[in-house]
């Protein structure tokens, strides 16, 4: 006996249909956190692609002034908000020349603050994701397990033993396994996609931010009148001798 799936729904039991209803809301669900993780991951690489290279520019020049505004300006760059909260942090030391140790690690913790809460964002709504396929396959399995009770429960009462009366009740029973599972493959790629993009985008920002940090302690012995770091070192290496 031949169904197409137009039939098989007009035969499904009210428990099986909202099993497919709510596999469809947890695949629109999904599909809506997808396209936003991907639109947001493409405009903060795009911007970062941007970024990177008058950001380098401006270091090159001392110019820390405008490598901060320019950080600033580029909200959706997960790198640019690593540094320009680093740099912020730093700014007013650096304009009144007075940058010490502490003031570097000021900038470094502002830098690890900044990358908790990037990456926090970017994980943002990939434990959907998770949820949707590790658990689509159960619900339709749910809907399954009821059309088959409900199949042999019919056919107990018909008192018929044949596989034909029971046949039309078990493929609509496996139709609801077979939406969780269709469900349940893209989010799982999705979700793993996405895991591996935000390693990715971590992996910049660690590096980026400790190139960061190296600039301004290499900078600190003779760039924007910064003696007072250079000051604290000479003076710790030479009071024990001095003693």
């Amino acid at each position: 006996m031949q169904m197409d799936l137009m039939h098989l729904w007009g035969e499904m039991g009210w428990f099986a249909k909202g099993v497919v209803y709510t596999l469809f809301i947890m695949s629109a669900y999904a599909t809506t956190v997808l396209i936003q993780k991907w639109w947001t991951m493409r405009a903060a690489q795009a911007e970062t692609k941007r970024f990177a290279p008058e950001f380098s520019q401006f270091l090159e020049e001392d110019n820390l002034t405008e490598a901060i505004n320019l950080a600033e300006s580029y909200k959706k760059s997960h790198v640019a908000r690593v540094l320009g909260g680093a740099l912020s942090e730093v700014r007013p030391l650096i304009q009144d020349g007075s940058v010490t140790v502490a003031d570097i690690n000021s900038a470094e913790r502002a830098i690890e603050r900044e990358m908790l809460m990037t990456v926090v964002e970017l994980k943002r709504g990939t434990g959907v994701l998770a949820t949707v396929g590790a658990t689509a396959p159960f619900v339709g399995l749910v809907g399954t397990t009821m059309g088959i009770v409900n199949s042999f429960t019919a056919m107990s009462s018909s008192g018929s033993g044949g596989i034909s009366s029971i046949a039309a009740g078990v493929a609509e029973a496996l139709i609801t396994t077979a939406i969780g599972i269709g469900v349940a493959i893209p989010a799982v790629w999705s979700y793993n996609y996405f895991q591996t993009k935000i390693d990715n985008l971590t992996a910049e920002m660690t590096y980026t931010s400790k190139e960061m940090v190296d600039y301004l302690i290499k900078g600190v012995s003779g760039e924007f009148g910064r003696s007072r770091f250079t000051r604290e070192f000479n003076t710790a290496g030479q009071t024990p001798m001095s003693k």
